[in-house]
């Protein structure tokens, strides 16, 4: 894993109606450390990664679509309060948690997406119903609320997404005046992520994120931008990304590494590589992605110190790494 990436070589042999499925995840990227990591601490973001990337990959295993799979493993993440999604969602300047997520298949490419959404338990399920179940792409506030209401999803007390350490994340940002991507004193892009590859060949991927600690004026990432956070392809690959917002929006990081494979004829590899080493680092940006392409190829490329990852492959044991040297 030096390099940040691994290729699952030898897909292209499969037959088109039945690929051997493949599942990864990421809990957001940054400055992790192990200087920084207890290890107590060390072993509860892994075991949280196997748990996520194991429910993910048990609605493969039994012949479930991609977007059942991503969705089951961005749910796991989000209702851990170890990761800057759901229930672990960062503090707002006024005290509040904004959510955003959204989800894509790859098969028709509709996609779904929600922003700024306070207590919908599992925003993923509300971006993906926003897909289902309504004519748009993208609902945000209050509006998407009465939605999710209307749709029967799961709603939580502000009480339930507030924890004394993000906290106290919110108490040293306003005491700095400074917006904080999550963890103080570290730089850490908060977002929860899955992409997948079902037996049926069909592509998926999912994002979720708290936002920005201490963030104003209804700011916005990539997380719930279709093409810049989040973005699935069956003629290419599956994408979900985690970092600096602002400018995997300008890179539309998601939706590049997919042009630059349909229509510059390169690997996977080869446009991971390019995005988030090159093109992302000459903007100033940092942070990661994972992603899978249609013949079950695996890249899960970062230009930050760590990114909490995963990936389990058909008839393997699921593997979760942290940190760059890893």
């Amino acid at each position: 894993m030096g390099e940040n990436y691994f290729e699952n070589r030898g897909r292209n042999s499969e037959t088109h109606t039945m690929k051997k499925f493949t599942i990864a995840i990421h809990g957001g990227a940054g400055t992790i450390s192990r200087t920084s990591m207890t290890p107590g601490k060390e072993t509860e973001y892994t075991n949280a990664l196997h748990e996520a990337l194991n429910i993910g990959y048990a609605v493969l295993e039994r012949g479930g679509a991609s977007l059942d799979a991503v969705e089951s493993a961005v749910m796991s993440l989000e209702n851990c309060p170890l990761f800057n999604a759901g229930r672990g969602s960062v503090f707002t300047h006024e005290g509040h948690h904004e959510m955003d997520a959204s989800i894509m298949g790859g098969d028709t490419l509709a996609a779904g997406a929600v922003a700024i959404v306070r207590s919908v338990q599992n925003p993923i399920s509300l971006a993906r119903a926003v897909m289902e179940h309504s004519e748009h792409v993208m609902l945000c506030g209050e509006g998407a609320e009465v939605f999710a209401r209307k749709q029967n999803l799961s709603f939580q007390p502000k009480s339930y997404f507030n924890t004394e350490h993000r906290h106290q994340q919110l108490l040293k940002a306003k005491e700095e005046n400074t917006i904080q991507l999550d963890h103080s004193g570290e730089k850490k892009f908060g977002t929860v992520g899955a992409v997948a590859l079902d037996a049926n060949g069909n592509l998926a991927a999912a994002t979720s994120t708290g936002g920005m600690t201490n963030k104003q004026w209804g700011r916005i990432g990539d997380t719930p931008i279709i093409g810049a956070g989040t973005y699935a392809n069956n003629k290419t690959c599956a994408v979900s990304c985690t970092g600096h917002g602002e400018f995997f929006i300008r890179a539309v990081v998601a939706y590049d590494v997919s042009c630059l494979m349909e229509y510059g004829g390169m690997s996977l590899q080869e446009a991971s590589q390019l995005v988030i080493n090159e093109k992302l680092v000459k903007l100033g940006g940092e942070g990661g992605f994972i992603a899978i392409d249609a013949s079950g190829n695996i890249c899960l490329p970062f230009n930050s110190e760590g990114m909490y990852r995963g990936w389990r492959r058909a008839g393997e044991m699921g593997e979760a790494r942290i940190y760059k040297e890893d």
